[in-house]
């Protein structure tokens, strides 16, 4: 079996869990039509990646069997569409100001949740501990220092969908990288506007 129809194969096992609930191995490979030595070949692979994990069912009659379910990690497997939801309840917002006011007040919730880390650190320790954080929070960071500084791309934006629509996400963004850095932070290019990245340049000292 090449890596293609692997790959096929563990999606097949993926959905069947989707939809069917936990399933003992026997079960997998008797509806796949293949070895249970093959279905627990796949199920390593996708415990090992964290997308199933396994717990033991007793039965009436005969041994205990091991029965695997998908984890809180394998819904990222799954087509979502939160962002509509989140345009659509924006929009029901209506002004600028209130929307702009939310944007606002999800920046002071990250910054509470993420100023505890910055204290005490350097320039340089700081600029770390962001990308470390927007990492974390999927944006696919890259960092650098510059003569002038430091420089900090994003290549991935998770909220995409609703920052080409409303120019405050990334707004905010700027406004919490400044608050967290305590340093000037200039964007000079930015997906939501058709950049290929988010750009930050960060000076050594906040005006």
């Amino acid at each position: 079996m090449n890596m293609e129809q692997e790959s096929s194969t563990r999606k097949t096992i993926v959905k069947m869990l989707k939809t069917g609930g936990p399933l003992g191995v026997s079960e997998m490979a008797k509806r796949l039509e293949i070895t249970e030595m093959a279905v627990r070949r796949h199920l390593n692979t996708l415990e090992r990646d964290g997308y199933i994990d396994s717990h033991i069912v007793r039965q009436s009659m005969g041994r205990p069997m091991h029965v695997y379910r998908l984890t809180e990690a394998a819904e990222d497997l799954f087509p979502k569409n939160y962002h509509t939801l989140t345009l659509d309840l924006l929009g029901e917002l209506g002004d600028d100001q209130t929307i702009g006011n939310l944007f606002g007040k999800r920046k002071d919730k990250l910054l509470q949740k993420y100023e505890p880390g910055m204290e005490g650190k350097t320039l340089e320790e700081r600029v770390e501990k962001l990308a470390d954080i927007q990492n974390a929070n999927g944006y696919m960071v890259d960092w650098e220092r510059t003569e002038e500084g430091f420089v900090l791309q994003e290549f991935n934006c998770p909220i995409s969908q609703v920052a080409n629509q409303y120019n405050e996400a990334c707004e905010c963004e700027q406004q919490l990288f400044e608050k967290l850095l305590e340093a000037k932070v200039e964007r000079t290019e930015c997906l939501a506007k058709g950049g290929g990245k988010c750009v930050y340049h960060i000076g050594a000292n906040k005006e």
